[in-house]
Order: structure tokens, then C-alpha cells, then sequence
């Protein structure tokens, strides 16, 4: 698929920021360019020289080996063009203004950017079973986490019957974020998408698998851009079609990353994402009579009090406990001083489980 008719950077995001941190790779020859396609170490950019199929450089990996990072969808980076063979050299990358990140899963401890320079996350779900509010602030920890802005946007409006009380089912714990209710058959909603696009802005849409992401966008582009599949009578899911990171730059302006579902998105470094995600608790947290509250038998405990009255419900606690449990665990595998000092602790307890008398 040709990503442009024209090329040029001002339509892939450009900036004056970019223009000043582009100046030392000017000097050395390099041009500009976006990276459009990541796939298995291989990448598509686009620029003004139009698309090329680039490759990092040696020293490029060889600094993301020892904890630098390689190129991923949505970044700029300096490429020297190869003459007249459509490749390329990637041989930076420019500085990052956002960047969307998770835990690579089954992996004990690596990270993995999804995306790079978004101004906008959709965060996607369906109006029908999928919809899971757990998940959503999962979602909504990691998009805030990124330094993006997150908006929900619920798909398939016209397959709910019951889709104006799960609207504000999502509202309630979706503080301060936008949520639009849309569905690309009917064309309800979409109208209040593009808005998110002005200034040549780059939206991310994310989500798991069939919940209409691919479908939303060639709804918002006004043509068939991706691939598509239909509902499963069985489970009210659509089929998976995308199968890679793509960005893609809408004929009316703004640039939309396409992804494969995912079936798991494990937090990475969210601890700002999840204050701001469950500014509630953190509210409530902050008006415990002590700093270190363990939230269970401390007298002035306004977790407590907040569950007994109902003005905290319990399933959100418990979420915001569990994707606490979950960073701390990353924080411990990541940090060996603090990882030694757990084992020490966990040694002590089993040592008087072992021989309570001794205690």
C-alpha cells in the first residue's frame, strides 16, 4: 500500500522541535523520515524521498543491546537513503515527545514500545461482551503512563440494546478522559472523532482482538485501508485481521497507528499512569490519618470508610490493588537491591512459619 500521494514531512507530524533536533544529522547528510512499518527487526519509513524499507545500522543495535532502544512505530529517525534501490539506513533516533510502552509478555523483564510520538490513544472496545471495565483501567494506566492523552471509544453501538447504561458504566471510572459511543455501520459518533486528528496530530488504537479498530479506521478514512473481518455469531467478536503495527496518514489530515489485538497488555512503568487513572483512590489514599496506611486495621483509614459506605467500590479497589501488586513485582525484578531485601523478608516469614516458637 502506497502511504501518500504526497510525502511530505509537514503530513507525517513535522515540527519546529523535530527541525532543531534533526540539525547534527543534517550535517552529516542524513535526511528525516518516520517509521510507518515495524516488522521482525525489518522497517518501512517515509519522508520526503517518499517510502524506503530501512534497516538500523550496526552501532544502532548494538546500543539497543546495552540498553538504548531501536526504532519503533511513530518514531523519527535520520536515515541515509541508498541511491536507487528504495532502502535505507537507519541511523538514529530523534528524541521521543510520547511513548506507549508494555511489558513484553512471558518475558520476565523487557520492555516493549508499541509506539512513539502519539498524541491521541483510542483506547477501543465493543458494546457487547468484551467490554470489560477492568480492563479499561489497565488500558487507561498505561495511556496515561505514556504522556498521551487517552480517549474510549466504544464500538458497535448499533449491535447494543443497553449501550447508554454502559456508557456510564465506563464513565464512572474513566475520569477525565472523553468516551464516544460509535458504530461504523451506522456512522453514529464518528463525527466527533476527527477533532483528535487537527494539526496533523497521530492517534494510536488499541485494543484486544475484533473489536473493530481496523474497521474504524477505514470508517474515519472514507475508504477500504484495512483489512476486515465479520462478527462470530458465537461470541459477538469480530476476527483478527491486523497483524502488525502500521501507521497510516488519513486522506483529510492526521495520522492513525493501526495494531494487532492483544490479548494481554502487562504494565510497564505506570506509576504516574495509574495516579492519574484512579485519581479517586489516590484522592482517598492521600486522606488516610497515616502516610503509610496499609488500608486494613489503621484507625482513620479513608480507604475503609470509603468501601464501607459505598462511595469506593470494592471491584475497583481490588483492580487497583492487583495492578499495584503487579508493578511492584516488575519493580523488584528490575531493582536487585530491592529484590534481595524481599527474599530477606519472605525468608524471615518462612522461618517462623516453620518454628512459631522461636518467635
Amino acid at each position: 500500500m502506497s502511504l501518500l500521494t504526497d510525502s511530505h514531512r509537514t503530513r507525517l507530524g513535522w515540527s519546529d522541535e523535530l527541525e532543531h533536533a534533526f540539525e547534527p544529522h543534517a550535517a552529516e547528510g542524513l535526511v528525516p523520515a518516520r517509521v510507518t512499518v515495524q516488522n521482525r527487526g525489518l522497517y518501512l519509513v517515509a519522508g520526503d524521498d517518499g517510502e524506503l524499507q530501512a534497516e538500523p545500522t550496526g552501532r544502532l543495535r548494538l546500543a539497543a543491546a546495552n540498553g538504548g532502544t531501536l526504532p519503533a512505530v511513530g518514531d523519527w529517525v535520520a536515515v541515509r537513503p541508498h541511491q536507487g534501490d528504495g532502502r535505507a539506513t537507519i541511523a538514529a533516533v530523534l528524541p521521543r515527545r510520547t511513548k506507549l510502552s508494555r511489558k513484553v509478555p512471558e518475558r520476565e523483564i523487557e520492555e516493549q514500545v508499541l509506539a512513539a510520538n502519539v498524541d491521541v490513544i483510542f483506547v477501543v472496545t465493543s458494546l457487547n461482551r468484551e467490554l470489560k471495565l477492568r480492563r479499561l483501567e489497565r488500558y487507561l494506566a498505561t495511556a496515561w503512563e505514556s504522556g498521551a492523552s487517552p480517549v474510549i471509544v466504544l464500538t458497535k453501538s448499533d449491535l447494543a440494546e443497553d449501550a447508554d447504561e454502559r456508557r456510564l458504566e465506563v464513565e464512572s471510572i474513566a475520569f477525565g478522559v472523553p468516551v464516544h459511543a460509535v458504530s461504523s455501520v451506522t456512522r453514529e459518533g464518528l463525527d466527533d472523532l476527527p477533532r483528535y486528528f487537527a494539526g496533523h496530530r497521530t492517534a494510536i488504537f488499541l485494543g484486544s482482538s475484533g473489536v473493530g479498530k481496523s474497521t474504524l479506521i477505514n470508517a474515519l478514512a472514507g475508504e477500504e485501508i484495512q483489512a476486515t473481518a465479520e462478527i462470530r455469531e458465537s461470541d459477538d467478536r469480530g476476527r483478527h485481521t491486523t497483524t502488525r503495527r502500521e501507521l497510516i496518514v488519513l486522506p483529510d489530515g492526521g495520522i492513525v497507528i493501526d495494531t494487532p489485538g492483544m490479548r494481554q497488555l502487562q504494565l510497564w512503568d505506570a506509576d504516574e499512569g495509574m495516579d492519574t487513572a484512579f485519581s479517586d483512590v489516590a484522592e482517598l489514599i492521600a486522606q488516610c490519618r497515616f502516610s503509610d496506611c496499609a488500608h486494613k486495621t489503621e484507625p482513620g483509614c479513608a480507604i475503609r470508610a470509603a468501601l464501607v459506605d459505598g462511595s469506593l467500590r470494592r471491584d475497583r479497589w481490588e483492580s487497583y490493588t492487583k495492578l499495584q501488586r503487579e508493578l511492584f513485582a516488575l519493580e523488584v525484578k528490575l531493582d536487585k537491591g530491592l529484590k534481595s531485601e524481599q527474599r530477606k523478608k519472605w525468608r524471615a516469614r518462612e522461618r517462623q512459619r516453620r518454628h512459631p516458637k522461636r518467635w
